[in-house]
């Protein structure tokens, strides 16, 4: 993809402030000498590697534990092993159909949400959240609206 058209209009001639602060060690270069010459030496094995490899050598066993304590009425185990083998229910919205024109003006949309609310075609929390979209639409269209006002004022 073309440089010049991943950027919108706005950004193609935004340069860094030079008078920012800099992070990091200025005067490193990639490929020197390590600023942290007393760091972990190469090829020495990260701990957390280490408990990782063991864990996976042996967690056929540990599997077999934590079922045979569920099966002996261990709660807690019981807890652990159905949440991985039958995974809480997530809340799945319900499917709507009512009135509803998306070219309207944003006021007339959210009146149309508000009456099928109150027609009993909308649950209110499924209105609810079709109208916290329209509003975040909204502020999407504000700011590409400033964009465009800006880009005006910058060419006059």
């Amino acid at each position: 993809m073309d440089n010049a058209q991943s950027k919108p209009e706005w950004l193609e001639n935004w340069k860094p402030d030079p008078d920012a602060p800099k992070t990091g060690n200025p005067n490193w270069k990639r490929g020197g000498r390590s600023p942290n010459p007393a760091g972990r030496p190469k090829g020495k094995v990260d701990r957390r590697f280490k408990v990782t490899k063991m864990l996976e050598d042996d967690a056929d066993k540990v599997v077999r534990v934590v079922i045979d304590s569920a099966l002996k009425g261990d709660v807690q185990a019981a807890s652990l092993v159905l949440s991985r083998i039958a995974p809480a229910l997530k809340a799945q919205a319900e499917k709507v159909n009512f009135e509803f024109d998306a070219s309207a003006p944003m006021t007339e949309q959210v009146q149309s949400v508000l009456q099928g609310i109150a027609n009993g075609e909308v649950s209110p929390d499924v209105g609810k959240q079709i109208i916290e979209s329209i509003a975040t639409l909204a502020g999407i269209k504000q700011i590409d609206e400033l964009e465009k006002r800006l880009a005006a004022l910058e060419i006059r």
